[in-house]
Parts: C-alpha cells; structure tokens; sequence
C-alpha cells in the first residue's frame, strides 16, 4: 500500500498542506496518487465496476471539502479508506431507497448492461460471498485481505478496537465457509 516515492516527488504530508492551502496542483497529485487505492476498496466492497467508479468519484468530490478537516493524527489512507466506506454506504442507502421506490410503483430496475460476475473464477465467487456478509466483518475481510491492512490498521479505519477487528475477521471465516459451502464452492 505505501508508495515508494522519488526523492524528487513531494510527500503526501506536504501535498496534503499545501492542498488545504488551495494548491489545487497538489490536490490533484494527492488524488491521482490515491485514486487507484479509493478505486479498489470501493469495488471490492461493492462487486461492480460502474458503482465503484462512481463511489471513487464520490470520494474525490467529498475530499476536496474535507481534507482541510485532516489532521494528520493517522495515516492518509487510513482516512482516506474510512472516506470511501461512507460514501459506499451512502450510495448502498441510496440504491436500496430507489430500488424500494421502483418496486412500489411496479416499474422494472434499471438495466446496468453490465456482465454477469464469472461464476467459474473460485477469487470472484469468493469476493461475492464476501460481499454478502454483514457490515462489520465484510469491512473487515476487505481492509485486512483486500487492502493488506494489519489489525491495528483495520481498527482506526472502523473506530473500533483491534480485538474487535481480529472477532469480526473470525465471524466472517465461519459465514464464508458456509456461504461458499452452499454455492458448492468449498
């Protein structure tokens, strides 16, 4: 997750000052640096590539409000990744509203026009089921294998502690042995 960075190239620190400074040069470094990472997390925690591209630009619009709010006191990404949760919450809040909506007025969903998740690929069959678990552990299952994330790091992503992290990481081993038990997977 760290980038290696030239010696010529600034830090995140001194993009993040200079950018709540109004450098919009620096923001836009900041985003372009981070985009792939904000990018991952939000289709791993959704499964569809038109949702993440929309939640990821979600996160670049709300970072442009917020990071003059980012203190410094944890990672970037660590932020940055808590940022991305929320506005893939929002947006899963959202779509649930509409879908109610459309249903009860009798109107077919919107179709995405795009494929079908590839039933034969055992690490896609893996992050479906992933997505299936509850709020919590798949939060965690996502920062700790997705994003590579330690325990501690999962911990201050959530706002929980990190015995609560290494439960919910243990909760969701038992939910997926049964989920992929029952798509025939194990």
């Amino acid at each position: 997750m760290a980038m290696m960075l030239d010696e010529s190239e600034a830090s995140d620190a001194e993009l993040i000052g200079r950018a709540k400074g109004g450098d919009r040069g620096a923001f836009g470094k900041l985003l372009e640096r981070h985009y792939g990472f904000v990018y991952r997390a939000a289709y791993r925690w959704c499964g569809r590539k038109a949702d993440a591209e929309d939640i990821a630009q979600e996160v670049c619009v709300r970072l442009g409000r917020a990071i003059r709010d980012y203190h410094g006191r944890g990672a970037f990404t660590t932020w940055l990744y808590t940022m991305t949760l929320n506005a893939a919450r929002d947006m899963m809040r959202k779509t649930a509203r509409d879908t109610a909506k459309t249903e009860a007025y009798g109107v077919h969903a919107l179709i995405s026009g795009e494929a079908e998740d590839d039933p034969e690929d055992p690490a896609e069959a893996l992050w479906v089921a992933v997505r299936k678990l509850p709020d919590k552990q798949r939060d965690a299952v996502l920062l700790v294998y997705g994003e590579g994330l330690s325990h501690a790091a999962a911990a201050e992503a959530m706002a929980i502690s990190e015995t609560t992290v290494s439960w919910h990481i243990h909760e969701a081993k038992k939910r997926l042995k049964i989920l992929m038990r029952s798509a025939g997977e194990v």
